[in-house]
């Protein structure tokens, strides 16, 4: 059986467990059964198939997805062996990994035995689950219901059998996740493009902007055209389509024909081809032209079906996303790392190929690294690494990377919360901004934020050293720096002491974890032990009993509903990098050599820079001693 990735089946399911959108691939599934019937003994023996079983119906898959939901607590499952695991689950493999690639028990109504569905592969995407059933050998199939079954825990080191194992050799689940993800995108409307951000103000001409409309950059600087679906009245073609097929479910439109637009053209038989939805898109509204054909002695890569023509130039633009844990304490190292990405758009014509050196890969201490597979890396320097690459059409990520900050952190300093009374606290800022940071690099906004979310705030007192101060029910919101009052060259040094007011509130207690899944049935209320039992989703059940106590709690801040306090920080530098990656525009080499200009922007964005209560409780993980 081929390597590649090949897929029998995929199916949509909305919040309500039912099944949304299916499509079933028969020429893969034949190849399915054809495997099948070569281990005909594996089959029968093994399996305790009497022949090979077809794929389940669209209400068998509900109704399996259903059971499952309720033997394992969740639509993810626990992962890890617990005391309410069972013989022949999930979590009975003792493996994270089966949150995400799990195995339905599907039943026909004729029959009496259950039937084994796995590998699916589950992507959740807002209010929708994805399952996606890539094409694996009947003894993978074996090797998984064995794990199903033995009595030890976990998979221990150079055991025989283990699952993490048994997937890396199935590079099928790779690109099963490749398809979840991108069905998600698509009935979510979320199929954006890489951002670039240019200081230049010419518009883009010929066929991309035909193709396209702008994406969102930052005000300083002008959008740049992505190819996306076509001209404005075929956009606005599109849009109507996806406005027009609205399931009765009360949530978001999904577009089937866009569903089965984008598989009949991305994998038409199964096997997924080009998953970019910016082609697909493309090629189905503009189709091809026989100016495109490409010169003979070159061959046209996939991921370039249109040919440019137009004005030359080249766009760079390292866009990096700050994490940080800030702790303020002896005992605990603050950490701080950088993931980030070069992003590209070389409006080029031909097919021609794209070199230049990235300066500071290795004075960036990169942790992991990752290209386009249009890119070839051909050379290994301490400071400079050469990457060569043919462009793609349109905006597209050429290298991820992640990162240690290469400098000192952008914003550094302590919070303290104290509660003075049960329904008072004091709070302290102390804040260095931009300590060590030369132009030019700018913070061009940032804002503190304290949320409180399991209190209502009454009043609240404190005037900060610099900036504005805004109060809301849940949350205090401290901007240091508006946009368009950057800082540049200079640090700035922030303070604000304060106090709120909570309204009284009488503690309720939450139900851990644990007592839920070990004690559902011995609710003392009579309609809570109706609406537990009623309750397949532990996590549902959680969230039902924080909404009873906490009706305005934003549940999407995972440590704020339990005992830790802390402060989030958003801001925004322009002007270079943090992690050392930079490219110079001089050094990129163009063959056949053209005259393009090259144009090159950095930009740094936080992503969860938390400062952490000095005087309250927080998390924090162990790390190894180099």
């Amino acid at each position: 059986m081929p390597s590649s990735c090949s897929i029998r089946a995929l199916w949509i399911l909305a919040n309500q467990d039912t099944v949304v959108f299916s499509r079933r691939f028969p020429v893969v599934e034949k190849r399915w059964r054809a495997a099948c019937e070569r281990d005909k003994s594996l089959i029968e023996d093994d399996l305790n198939y009497t022949g090979v079983p077809a794929l389940p119906t669209d209400s068998e898959i509900a109704a399996a997805f259903i059971d499952r939901k309720k033997r394992e607590g969740s639509a993810r499952g626990f992962g890890i062996r617990i005391n309410q695991s069972v013989e022949g689950s999930d979590s009975w493999v003792d493996d994270p990994i089966t949150r995400h690639i799990i195995s339905l028990y599907t039943k026909n109504e004729q029959e009496e035995t259950n039937r084994t569905l796995w590998p699916l592969v589950l992507h959740i995407k807002d209010h929708y689950c994805i399952l996606v059933l890539p094409l694996v050998e009947p003894h993978h199939l074996k090797t998984y219901i064995r794990m199903c079954k033995r009595s030890d825990c976990g998979n221990a080191v150079g055991a025989d059998e283990s699952l993490s194992a048994l997937l890396l050799n199935l590079p099928s689940i790779t690109g099963a996740f490749m398809v979840g993800h991108m069905i998600g995108d698509i009935i979510t409307g979320n199929v954006t493009e890489p951002e670039i951000v240019i200081s230049a103000s010419p518009s883009v001409g010929g066929l991309l902007d035909s193709l396209t409309g702008s994406i969102g950059i930052s005000a300083r600087a002008k959008p740049v055209a992505a190819p996306v679906a076509g001209s404005t009245a075929s956009g606005a073609a599109t849009s109507g389509a996806m406005a027009s097929d609205t399931p009765k479910i009360g949530l978001r439109p999904l577009d089937r024909d866009a569903i089965r637009s984008f598989i009949s053209s991305a994998m038409p038989f199964g096997t997924p081809l080009d998953l970019n939805y910016t082609n697909i898109s493309a090629v189905k509204i503009n189709g091809f032209s026989p100016a495109d054909i490409p010169p003979a002695d070159q061959k046209q890569p996939a991921w370039k079906p249109y040919l440019y023509r137009g004005k030359q130039r080249i766009l760079f633009t390292i866009h990096e996303t700050v994490h940080a844990a800030m702790y303020d304490r002896d005992e605990i190292p603050d950490r701080i790392t950088i993931s980030g990405q070069v992003n590209c758009r070389a409006e080029l014509e031909g097919l021609p190929d794209v070199m230049f050196p990235l300066i500071g890969l290795d004075t960036a201490r990169v942790e992991l690294l990752s290209f386009h597979p249009c890119a070839q890396v051909p050379e290994h320097g301490n400071e400079k690494q050469a990457l060569m690459f043919s462009p793609p059409l349109g905006n597209f990520v050429l290298m991820r990377f992640q990162a240690l900050c290469g400098m000192r952190p952008p914003i550094k300093g302590f919070y303290q919360l104290s509660m003075v009374s049960e329904n008072e606290g004091a709070f302290l800022f102390r804040l260095r901004l931009m300590e060590g940071y030369r132009a030019p690099l700018s913070m061009d906004f940032c804002t503190v934020t304290i949320p409180f979310p399991r209190r209502r705030v009454l009043s609240f007192e404190g005037t900060p050293s610099i900036g504005t101060v805004s109060v809301a029910e849940h949350f205090v919101e401290w901007k240091i720096i508006t946009t368009g009052r950057g800082v540049s060259g200079k640090s700035v040094e922030a303070t604000f002491p304060g106090t709120v007011k909570f309204s009284p509130w009488q503690p309720q207690r939450l139900p851990s974890l644990g007592a839920v899944l070990g004690n559902m049935e011995d609710e003392e209320s009579d309609a809570e032990t109706e609406s537990t039992n009623n309750m397949a989703n532990v996590e549902d059940f959680l969230m039902e009993k924080m909404n009873k106590d906490l009706q305005a709690v934003d549940l999407e801040e995972p440590f704020c509903w339990q005992a830790y306090d802390y402060a989030k920080v958003s801001f925004k530098i322009m002007g270079g990098s943090l992690s050392g990656m930079s490219i110079d525009p001089k050094s990129v080499s163009i063959f056949p050599a053209v005259k393009a200009p090259v144009e090159f922007s950095t930009q740094v964005t936080s992503g969860d820079y938390i400062l952490w209560n000095t005087l309250g409780k927080c998390p924090v993980a162990s790390t190894p001693k180099a």
